[in-house]
């Protein structure tokens, strides 16, 4: 599988070359966000992290609600199909410059809408 760059996937967007998935849609619904303001996203983001095993890619990009707020909005992006793209995800991410691991990223898309155990695998916060 070619390794592929978020250069090469923004054309497909913009011709309408690209698919929503079910995770999208179930985000959009209960974050309140548009397939306009996910492409948008995309298209005037960046790559986080590039998973080229899987053949997907985490962008952040943001909804521009004014000129002087912007919410930023993490999407999946998988890339597989030759002059296509499918949007695997996209939400309102609790930390924006935070790089998934490939295990995050799969318990994300796996366990959508439900608190897991494996909620925050990182260091606790320090309260006080």
């Amino acid at each position: 599988m070619k390794l592929r760059r978020l250069g090469d996937l923004v054309p497909y967007l913009r011709e309408g070359r690209y698919r929503l998935g079910p995770h999208v849609a179930r985000h959009m619904r209960a974050e309140g966000f548009t397939e306009l303001d996910v492409v948008r996203a995309v298209e005037y983001g960046r790559e986080l992290a590039v998973y080229p095993e899987d053949a997907r890619m985490l962008v952040l990009g943001y909804i521009v609600v004014s000129p002087r707020l912007k919410l930023p909005l993490h999407v999946v992006l998988e890339y597989r199909k030759p002059r296509f793209v499918d949007i695997v995800t996209a939400f309102i991410p609790r930390e924006p410059h935070r790089v998934y691991s490939r295990a995050r990223l799969a318990l994300l898309l796996r366990f959508d809408g439900a608190r897991t155990e494996v909620e925050w695998s990182g260091p606790r916060p320090r309260r006080g």
